[in-house]
């Protein structure tokens, strides 16, 4: 029983095993039927849609093809017409070019033609001037054969010979040369006058006009007075011990003589004369007199002296505002009070040369306050020239390369007097300061004597040249006026007569400043009526 359920049990296993894989088998024939009908559906509709997609693709490429086409017959119609119209201008710029080429063969065959005739026509002139030239040749020869015979002619007439004949006739064009030349030189003297005169005159006034310097009122005083002749007496002293004690402190000489109420120092050196003068006068004024006073006062007024030399020197460079001086420099700036040049105080002419150099350099543009400072020590030497071997110029530069001056100040120094050339500006403006203030009218004393003589000699000069009537110095002698006689000497040789005077004097006198020479020619007719 138990075998034929277990029979029954795999039998019915084995029955739904077989059920289950005929199922299967069934199943899987039926799905890939199913399957391969879905597929031929999906291609048929595939092929549909493909059939489509080619046919508007064919429609769509007959679309663009004849749109291509229509706008490449565009394209080539528009290409066409451009071409043709390029043709067109093409041609016209042809035929153009033919025309000008035409006209040019016409000109150039007409300018042949031209050249043909010219050609002809030169060759005509030149056989023309050939015959010409022979005739000229001809005629030459003939000239010359007639001047040799006229020159023949005049040496027989005149009796001079050709060389002499030549050298009158050079003499001749000498003359005329001359009066051409000084004609010439008149026109460019007078251009150069007028152009130099107005900036000169300009510059120079500005300066002066602010300027107002003193005239010379008095010199060195040597001179000291004392209220009776019975003061000389006690001035010597006993066996002259009082004369003798001042004369060594001092280093002067005293001169007592005959002169009424007046004692004279006698001394080479200004500051000593004038340390001796004050001595004395204070000496005189206290009315003691001994040894032993006069060393007291001599020390007293030397130290004064020495006190006023520095403050007149701080004094001077405060006017003429140079600023800052080496204190050495400064002394001897105060030393130039003591110092005369023709009468002409040394300080005072330089503060005069130091403001007029600064007022040219103003106008000029050029540093004011160097060229103050030039002119203020261009005479420093002066200061101890007298104590130091060499001229005032050497000393003065020496003295300013010792206190480190401004290479423009050496320079001013070294060439005021024309000792050696300027090589600034300054020192030009500082030399011509120095005459302005030296030779300004009432700056300098002359003395009667000498100023006669050099009127003489001026006049005299001048009355020498030929073609000369009368000459007058004027002007302190600054000036002389020459008449001519109008018969010998015409308008231009005046020119010649003022250059001859001026180099004569130049080379014959010896004087301060310029001497103005002018020739006066003056013709006069006159006539009575009655």
């Amino acid at each position: 029983m138990f075998l034929i359920g277990t029979g029954l049990i795999i039998g019915m296993i084995v029955g739904f095993i077989l059920c289950l894989a005929v199922g299967t088998l069934a199943g899987f024939f039926i799905g890939k039927k199913l399957k391969a009908k879905a597929d031929e559906n999906a291609f048929l509709k595939g092929k549909e849609a493909a059939d489509k997609l080619v046919e508007n693709a064919q429609a769509e490429c007959d679309r663009i093809k004849k749109e291509s086409i229509a706008e490449t017959k565009q394209e080539i119609f528009v290409m066409k017409q451009d071409a043709e119209q390029d043709i067109r201008e093409r041609k016209q710029t042809v035929v153009e070019l033919e025309n000008k080429i035409n006209q040019r063969e016409d000109s150039l065959d007409r300018r042949s033609s031209n050249l043909d005739r010219r050609e002809e026509l030169l060759n005509v002139k030149e056989s023309k001037l050939d015959e010409k030239k022979i005739e000229l040749e001809q005629l030459n020869n003939k000239v010359e054969r007639t001047l040799e015979q006229q020159e023949k002619k005049l040496v027989e007439i005149s009796g001079l010979s050709k060389e002499e004949a030549s050298k009158l006739i050079m003499e001749r064009v000498k003359e005329d040369m001359a009066t051409e030349i000084a004609a010439y030189i008149k026109e460019e003297e007078d251009k150069a006058r007028n152009e130099v005169r107005n900036n000169a005159k300009n510059i120079l006034s500005m300066a002066i006009q602010k300027y107002a310097g003193e005239t010379v009122g008095e010199t060195t005083v040597t001179t000291v007075t004392i209220p009776s002749d019975e003061m000389k007496g006690r001035i010597i002293g006993r066996e002259g011990r009082n004369i003798r004690a001042i004369e060594t402190m001092t280093g002067v000489d005293l001169i007592i003589d005959d002169t009424p109420d007046a004692v004279v120092v006698s001394c080479f050196d200004p500051i000593r004369r004038e340390i001796a003068k004050k001595s004395l006068e204070m000496l005189v004024s206290d009315g003691r007199i001994h040894p032993a006073r006069i060393e007291e006062v001599v020390e007293r007024c030397r130290s004064e002296i020495e006190m006023d030399i520095r403050e007149r020197g701080e004094e001077a460079i405060f006017k003429a505002g140079i600023g800052k001086l080496h204190p050495d420099l400064v002394r001897l700036v105060g030393r130039l009070y003591y110092r005369t040049s023709f009468g002409q105080n040394v300080l005072q002419h330089s503060l005069e040369t130091s403001f007029l150099a600064g007022k040219l350099a103003a106008e000029l543009g050029e540093n004011e306050m160097l060229a103050r400072r030039a002119g203020l020590l261009h005479d420093i030497g002066k200061a101890v020239d007298h104590e130091v071997e060499g001229s005032h110029v050497e000393i003065g530069v020496e003295l300013a390369q010792k206190y480190h001056e401004p290479k423009e100040v050496i320079d001013a120094i070294a060439s005021h007097h024309e000792d050696v050339p300027p090589k600034s500006v300054i020192a030009v403006l500082v030399a011509a300061a120095d005459a302005l203030s030296s030779a300004r009218p009432g700056a300098r004393s002359d003395s009667l004597e000498n100023y006669t003589k050099r009127l003489e000699a001026l006049e005299e000069i001048s009355n020498s040249v030929k073609g000369v009537q009368s000459s007058y110095a004027i002007q302190a002698g600054r000036e002389v006026r020459v008449i001519v006689n109008p018969e010998q000497i015409n308008d231009l040789e005046t020119i010649k007569v003022a250059r001859e005077i001026k180099e004569q004097v130049e080379a014959k006198l010896n004087y301060p400043g310029t001497i103005k020479v002018t020739v006066i020619r003056e013709t006069r007719a006159v006539d009575v009526a009655k």
